[in-house]
């Protein structure tokens, strides 16, 4: 009974002890230890890693503790951790936290993982999210642009959503694609589609962006075997993160506009040109009629934009959410086009338990674009102002009327007497329908296990669902009446469906030994299933314009497709990373693909890498230099292939219909050998030695990458001409080679890091293109065109032509062998044989650059922020064939405004026609123009509220101008410009393109 109660007696006095210690608050500020700014979201947390409290908007916390003494730690993302000793009676306590080592402890994305800055072997460039959406871009490459060394990245065409073509470290093939792989949260898409076309990378919201890494060298890309010829483009988007919830509003509306107009002649010179051409007098008094209309400003408008978005994220220890919702509506400078895009975006991450791991991420979109041809390929012909926009607009005579009094198209047709019959009103391509509707979700589930310690699975199904529907109809209303027949008003509907199913399983296993030495090891393997279906029908003829393209059955003539193909890739890789000491690194990198659409002697490739890095900057005797912080040297080789240049069925022997032929008084469809079989194709192999370097100076205020490489891309899929006997035209084979080789360089500065920062980024690119092989030796040059031009041993696309040599001024200057007449075309006669032969043609162009670059600046200074940005291109060549149309005399269509300075006997110009010569120009260099600029694109000014109380954490205003100006010596609307979009061969040919715009924006961007 005694022990009972003293044991009773010894608990109340613990008790008693324990309601006696005092409760007290302790407060204080948090702020950055450079800046002095406050952090808000610093986590406290107390001796048992318990979180006690977070910091506000202005730095602050309360907290309650008893009056023992307390160790706290302070840390925040960006921030070296700090502890600190709370004593028993202390109730105000203030911390300053240290920034960490950025360049140390950045964490970069590589295939299938994560590796701190400094483990990095391969050539790899990050570009974040704030430099991606600087400036208004309606997909990912556009932001890219000129940010990166290496990469060249063209805006073919200024429709909204409009064509971009992306090369990594220069063009790798010759029929196949050169576009990289990209691949968002591990599901991996292509870049393609023509000139007119829609990219499907403007299905993808930029804003959702986190990060891009662009892995350049073999090394870096060799993970993704087949498809990682053309480099691989990283794509992050945003996740949430543990802490309070996030809620974020951005909105801009801006104004765009065309950066210039071509001249061309007004009414009184084209009546007077006209008179010439025809010798007809059929202008009485051209001095008379004056400007005439401008057919320019009936096509071109100013044209808005705005985007709209609201991002959530959050989330605690077990489960990270990030939610985002989007709407992006761009019109054209062009009436009538436009691009108009809802998306969503949705990432989940939740931890079962400390072992298990799940999450997803999925983006979806719905794209409708209005589109307008304003792309042609055709040389000095009638489809230059017969199939596009700005041709029709350039070629339309000044003196013809748009509208009728009705207010109803013109027809040209119908007036003049018929005269202008051959050219047509340009608002006809306003009227016509093109619509594209694109519905897309990109999914991606997965689970991670932790099996034992550092040996992790992780498994990720991946689907990317595009559905497509392409709206086409002409209407009746733009036909001259008297030209209406049985096939007047054309019509069609195309439902394209891709589905493309990918599941990967990887294994890693993550150990050290003696500390010193790091292994990571990495297996994987994966399936992929890509399915393609299409539906399309075309119709001609119809009654009325009622009911466009919905009723096809109306239709006095109809024409019926289906497609269904189907491909499988599998693939087996192995990893292994070893490190010493974070100064030595070394990665193998093995991958196997087997691929259906290959030969049956071929269907699997084996692709290798091997990459090392060293940190000299870890030795004793650079350790001593204060201004160098760190100094690694890289080198790397690998192999990797290309397999998204081949459609499937092409190693096989294929039939399909080739009309019919009437039997038996009835018509019977036949179906015909199209393709002869080729058990040996296989794939494009691409052998990448790179060389590289990365310094960090002066406290990491300066830091330079430099790369060398060299890479030989053989076994190029090349169509081979077959002999008529084979009873086939061709043969797709593996018989072309060609060589890239280059420097690169990237320099970034942090100028000044005080209150007022100021920093500087700049990178240039050298690249050298040459083909090496096109058909085993058997041939050394191929014309693609009547222009550009294939050759062993020169660049590809080089242009191939005459040399121009001014204008005849009388028939002893003509020489044999061409059409001259006085007042024409004069050519050289190259090797000096008196006459002009093929012999004459030489290499007169290259639309490869010698160099690309980028330029950008950041300042900062209280709440003010200013950037800009420059990008160019130097030494590139651009055939701006529009010139040989425009400036050749053919009568019935405008000119541009030089030819008003035309040869006559009077005026023995030497560089424009006479009116006589229309039509008879030899192919010569006459219209090649330095396609070099320097392009403002991107000026923003912005301006941040702070020190918000409540629910408020800070507000931007901005207004920012884009595409401000071009220095250029080209003529044409855009030197950065191909008419045929994302061709291998046929690069720097300006057709007229949709030009880009110049936008002014004014945005608000508000965090809670």
């Amino acid at each position: 009974m005694q022990k009972l109660f003293l044991t009773f007696l010894c608990v109340l006095i613990s008790f008693g002890t324990v309601l006696a210690q005092k409760r007290r608050a302790v407060s204080g500020t948090v702020v950055d230890a450079q800046s002095k700014q406050p952090l808000p979201g610093v986590t406290i947390t107390d001796q048992k890693k318990q979180a006690l409290a977070k910091t506000q908007a202005d730095g602050t916390f309360r907290l309650q503790l008893d009056d023992q003494r307390h160790e706290l730690l302070f840390s925040l993302v960006g921030y070296e951790a700090q502890q600190v000793t709370v004593q028993g009676n202390q109730t105000v306590v203030n911390v300053s936290l240290q920034t960490k080592d950025e360049v140390l402890d950045e964490v970069v994305v590589v295939g299938y993982g994560t590796r701190r800055k400094i483990e990095t072997t391969g050539s790899i460039a990050s570009v974040k999210a704030d430099e991606l959406t600087q400036m208004p871009v309606a997909n990912v490459a556009q932001g890219l642009q000129s940010r990166v060394s290496g990469i060249q990245i063209n805006q073919n065409s200024g429709s909204p959503g409009g064509n971009v073509s992306v090369r990594i470290r220069g063009t790798n093939s010759i029929n196949g694609t050169s576009e990289p792989l990209y691949i968002v949260d591990g599901i991996q898409i292509a870049n393609s589609g023509g000139i007119n076309d829609v990219s499907p990378l403007s299905t993808i919201n930029p804003n959702d962006i986190e990060s891009v890494e662009v892995l350049k060298d073999a090394s870096a890309s060799a993970i993704y075997g087949s498809r990682a010829a053309n480099g691989v483009v990283l794509i992050t988007t945003k996740r949430g993160k543990e802490g309070a919830t996030r809620v974020a509003l951005e909105s801009y509306f801006g104004l765009q506009q065309v950066t210039k107009k071509l001249d061309v002649l007004n009414a009184s010179e084209f009546a007077q040109l006209e008179n010439e051409v025809f010798n007809d007098n059929y202008y009485k008094d051209p001095a008379s009629l004056g400007e005439g209309i401008d057919w320019q400003d009936q096509i071109f408008r100013q044209a808005g934009m705005n985007n709209q978005q609201l991002s959530i994220s959050g989330g605690n220890a077990k489960t990270q959410l990030s939610l985002s919702l989007n709407y992006f509506d761009q019109d054209g400078v062009i009436r009538n086009s436009d691009f108009n895009r809802y998306s969503y975006r949705l990432n989940v991450n939740h931890s079962i338990n400390d072992r298990f791991k799940i999450g997803t991420s999925i983006l979806g979109s719905y794209t409708t674009s209005n589109g307008i041809s304003a792309g042609e390929t055709g040389l000095d012909n009638a489809g230059v102002v017969k199939g596009s926009v700005l041709g029709a607009a350039i070629g339309a005579p000044p003196l013809l009327q748009a509208y009728r009094e009705d207010g109803t198209i013109y027809p040209f047709a119908e007036q003049g007497n018929g005269r202008y019959r051959e050219v047509v009103n340009p608002l006809n391509f306003i009227e016509i329908l093109q619509r594209n509707n694109i519905k897309r979700t990109l999914i991606n589930l997965y689970g991670e296990y932790t099996i034992l310690p550092g040996l992790v699975y992780r498994a990720s199904f991946n689907a990317d669902n595009d559905n497509r529907l392409y709206d086409n109809y002409s209407p009746l209303a733009l036909i001259a009446k008297s030209d209406i027949n049985s096939t007047s008003g054309t019509a069609s509907k195309d439902n394209q469906d891709n589905l493309n199913l990918l599941h990967e399983s990887l294994l890693t296993y993550t150990t050290k030994i003696a500390e010193d030495h790091s292994l990571k090891f990495t297996g994987l393997f994966a399936t992929q299933v890509q399915t393609y279906k299409q539906n399309r029908i075309d119709a001609t003829g119809f009654p009325n314009d009622i009911t466009q393209n919905e009723a096809l059955q109306l239709a006095l003539n109809r024409e019926v497709k289906s497609e269904r193909t189907k491909q499988r890739l599998d693939s087996y890789m192995g990893r292994v990373n070893y490190g010493f000491k974070d100064k030595l690194f070394v990665d193998l990198t093995a991958r196997i693909d087997g691929s259906s659409k290959f030969g049956a002697n071929h269907k699997y490739g084996f692709f290798p890498a091997v990459a090392a890095a060293y940190r000299l900057g870890e030795e004793d005797f650079l350790k001593q230099i204060d201004a160098i912080n760190d100094l690694k040297i890289r080198a790397s080789y690998g192999i990797t292939g290309n397999a998204g240049g081949i459609n499937p069925y092409q190693s096989l022997a294929t039939v399909e219909s080739n009309g019919g032929v009437n039997l038996n008084n009835g018509w019977v469809t036949s179906i015909g050998p199209t393709r002869i079989a080729n058990p040996n194709l296989r794939w494009e192999k691409s052998k990448q030695l790179d060389i590289g370097l990365d310094l960090s100076l002066f406290n990491n205020r300066l830091s330079v990458v430099a790369d060398y490489y060299k890479k030989k891309t053989d076994d190029l899929l090349y169509v081979l001409a077959l002999p008529l006997s084979s009873g086939y035209a061709n043969m797709t084979g593996n018989f072309a080679a060609l060589q890239n080789k280059g420097l690169e360089f990237a320099l970034n500065a942090e100028v000044l890091t005080g209150e007022l920062k100021w920093s500087l980024g700049t990178n240039i690119t050298f690249n050298q293109n040459k083909i090496l092989d096109l058909d085993n030796g058997i041939t050394q040059e191929r014309f693609i065109n009547t222009y550009s031009l294939l050759k062993v041993g020169e660049p590809i696309g080089v242009f191939k032509t005459y040399v121009f040599d001014g204008i005849n001024q009388s028939a002893d200057e003509i020489l044999p062998g061409y059409d001259g007449r006085v007042g024409g075309h004069k050519v050289k006669d190259m090797n000096q044989d008196g006459t002009i032969s093929s012999a004459d043609q030489v290499i007169t162009g290259n639309p490869n650059p010698k160099f690309i670059y980028g330029f950008s600046s950041n300042l900062s200074y209280k709440n003010f922020d200013l950037s800009f940005f420059l990008s160019g291109t130097y030494g590139n060549d651009v055939f701006n064939i529009s010139r040989f149309s425009f400036e050749n005399p053919l009568g019935q269509r405008n000119l541009f405004k030089g030819m008003v300075n035309r040869w006559t006997p009077e005026n023995h110009n030497n560089q424009y026609v006479s009116a006589f010569a229309g039509g008879r120009q030899p192919i010569s260099d006459y219209p090649m123009e330095n396609g070099s600029y320097l392009r403002m694109r991107n000026i923003t000014l912005g301006y941040r509220f702070k020190d918000f109380k409540r629910i408020l954490q800070d507000i931007r205003v901005y207004m920012s101008a884009n595409n401000l100006f071009t220095i250029t010596d080209y003529t044409g609307y855009d030197p950065e410009v191909n008419s045929y979009a994302g061709s291998n061969t046929q690069i720097g040919i300006d057709n007229l393109v949709y030009p880009q715009a110049r936008s002014f924006i004014l945005g608000l961007q508000v965090n809670f």
